[in-house]
């Protein structure tokens, strides 16, 4: 027999606010991507007015065709996949062993390195010592000044190695020893292959950021061949904000309108590069997504 348990009126109305508050929420973050889309295939007369504020007006895909037609986009977008395969793989490969190392309770001095971790957490030298010791070692304009000093991420540390502790009986790796298993040997062959849930996590967390950086490219990279698609849509946003301003002054005639023209074609290839760019991500986050929420919660939860 089922019994049903009869709610309340404040229940009700919980139930009626949750509901509320999620639909706002819903809108709050879809809204901006379906505008972002509606632009990229709507005329920039009707996006810089104002009148195309939910669905596409004046359907036209010259931004995406002009994207496409671009040498310096696909340039970018070819060096941001590089950029973030290198640097993912990198980043793994110094954060898992390092979270594994310091989850184990037999390593030496773990506590003290812990310390040590968590001191670079709060402090840190800031942008002219960065730049300087990048320089120092030879790495402007290099692919390195990209992704070495970004190699490990502390935050990250400490969730897997939180995961590690939760997740990997101590047993087996007492069992592991038992049966003549080095620790680079148990590390490869038994703890990685049971913790697919924070490898997927790190590698996204990861991948991410790589795939949405510019900043380190602005400061280190002098070479626009070498840019990555995130500062090739900035140097769009840059030409877009100029073209505007310039349009803006006190010139008339063909000037004028050439500038004019020169800020649509600006407003259209905006749009379009922003959604091919986001576009891999978006692609990629569903496949990751049950390891992603199984990672998070056991890594930052439990321990």
């Amino acid at each position: 027999m089922v019994t049903t348990i009869k709610e309340s009126k404040s229940d009700k109305l919980f139930l009626v606010l949750n509901y509320v508050y999620l639909l706002i929420a819903l809108v709050v973050v879809l809204y901006p991507l379906v505008y972002i889309v509606s632009a990229s295939v709507s005329s920039p007369k009707y996006v810089s007015s104002g009148e195309m504020w939910l669905f596409p007006k004046g359907l036209t895909f010259d931004g995406y065709r002009l994207v496409f037609e671009n040498p310096k986009i696909w340039l970018g977008y070819r060096n941001t996949i590089v950029y973030t395969l290198i640097g993912t793989l990198l980043n793994l490969a110094v954060t898992l062993p390092a979270a594994y190392a310091l989850s184990r309770s037999d390593f030496v001095g773990r506590h003290f390195f812990m310390g040590m971790f968590l001191v670079t957490m709060f402090f840190s030298g800031g942008l002219v010592p960065t730049y300087l010791m990048v320089k120092n070692l030879g790495l402007i304009n290099t692919v390195g000044a990209l992704i070495l000093p970004v190699s490990a991420s502390v935050w990250n540390i400490i969730v897997a190695r939180t995961f590690f502790q939760s997740t990997i009986p101590k047993e087996l790796q007492e069992a592991a020893h038992v049966d003549g298993c080095t620790n680079l040997r148990l590390f490869l062959r038994i703890v990685l292959p049971l913790s697919a849930p924070i490898v997927a996590v790190m590698a996204l967390f990861y991948g991410v950021g790589h795939w949405n950086s510019y900043f380190p490219a602005l400061i280190y990279l002098n070479d626009d061949t070498k840019y990555p698609l995130q500062m090739v849509l900035r140097q769009i946003l840059v030409l877009q904000e100029m073209s505007a301003e310039t349009t803006g002054a006190a010139i008339s005639g063909d000037i004028a309108q050439a500038m004019a023209n020169k800020a649509e074609i600006a407003s259209l290839v905006k749009y379009a590069v922003i959604i091919v760019s986001t576009l891999p991500v978006i692609v990629v986050y569903p496949f990751l997504q049950r390891y992603f929420v199984q990672g998070v919660m056991i890594g930052s939860v439990k321990g």
